[in-house]
């Protein structure tokens, strides 16, 4: 008997163990579960602008790509009117929402009635999300880049897009990845944007990378030598203009990447500096602006920014990598753009 009352006590205490730990195992689950649904959630949540958030798919050499396009509302187009188009590509760390939230983008397209294409980095391609613009060496750089030409072209096939009034912006990885693709495909933007990047021609492989973060890798300045370091095209002087945007308190990606990435553009189209000026808008960071110039025409523009670390100039507030703080960097993007898709309108006409 005594046995048989042990054996019972045994019994009924792992029964209590168990229903114990099985009301925790679902307590959690239901926990992890809500996390994982409200991260879900604000993934899948349109940033803000009045507009839609359209979801697509691109294929290319670089494997599939995600995007989201953004499309103001309220657009009634004429007949055969098309809109340009901005391709904005996120830093490490973001998501193409990410990056919508902080540069507010897709607010400036609704007023000035252009397009937003977001890119997206696949966690699997690079865990970080960074854009593999430093793996030249291996070929993955100018496989993504040629994906990323698929998801452009793919949206200008879907909506409404002007294919001579198109740019280029991006953060940090973004940035260097942009400079990349204008290289790459430079008849097909009329500007480039490089904000927080590694200088072209900077790094060719992971651990070139780093050391160009810091600053340590600077590209050869001759032309034929420029040329050969950022892959462009044989005739450098198709480059885009180039508006290059970094903070001097920039501990992620040295500040000297921007004197780099400048010099490197303005050799490659024949441009040369002009005076520095100082310039400030209200209570924003003051920031240094150099303009490269040829023939009159402004080919490039430096804008060191002061104070400003490793974040997007004048972006919304409480959000990583942003800095409401900074001047406007989402206004200059597209104020630089729309420059030269009227200067190349002129041109065209003429």
């Amino acid at each position: 008997m005594a046995r048989r009352s042990t054996a019972s006590v045994f019994a009924r205490a792992y029964e209590r163990n168990l229903r114990a730990l099985t009301k925790a195992t679902l307590s959690n689950s239901k926990r992890i579960a809500g996390q994982v649904q409200r991260a879900t959630a604000k993934r899948l949540k349109p940033p803000p602008g009045k507009g839609d958030w359209l979801a697509g798919v691109a294929m290319g050499p670089g494997g599939a790509r995600g995007y989201h396009l953004f499309r103001p509302a309220g657009l009634e187009l004429q007949p055969g009117e098309r809109l340009p188009l901005m391709v904005m590509l996120h830093g490490c760390g973001q998501t193409g929402r990410d990056f919508a939230a902080s540069t507010r983008m897709n607010a400036l397209a609704v007023r000035q009635r252009f397009l937003v294409l977001y890119p997206e980095q696949d966690r699997i391609a690079h865990p970080q999300g960074c854009w593999n613009w430093y793996e030249r060496r291996s070929g993955k750089a100018d496989a993504e880049a040629a994906t990323l030409m698929a998801a452009i072209d793919q949206a200008c096939m879907l909506y409404p897009v002007d294919r001579d009034r198109m740019a280029l912006a991006g953060l940090s990885a973004g940035a260097s990845m942009a400079a990349l693709l204008a290289t790459r495909y430079p008849n097909r933007f009329r500007a480039v944007v490089m904000h927080s990047g590694v200088a072209p021609g900077a790094a060719k492989s992971s651990a070139t990378a780093l050391g160009a973060m810091r600053g340590e890798h600077v590209p050869p300045m001759p032309t034929t030598a420029v040329g050969k370091a950022m892959g462009a095209a044989a005739v450098f002087t198709t480059l885009p203009p180039m508006l290059v945007l970094h903070g001097d308190a920039d501990a992620v990606v040295a500040p000297s990447n921007a004197v780099s990435s400048a010099a490197v553009w303005a050799t490659a189209v024949g441009a040369r500096p002009g005076l520095t000026r100082e310039v400030q808008r209200g209570k924003r960071r003051p920031m240094r602006v150099t303009d490269f110039r040829r023939k009159g025409c402004t080919l490039v523009t430096l804008c060191e920014i002061a104070g400003l670390g490793h974040s997007w100039s004048g972006g919304a507030p409480k959000l990583l990598f942003s800095d409401p703080e900074g001047p406007d960097a989402t206004r200059m993007t597209w104020a630089f753009a729309a420059a030269q898709f009227k200067a190349a309108g002129g041109a065209k006409k003429g």
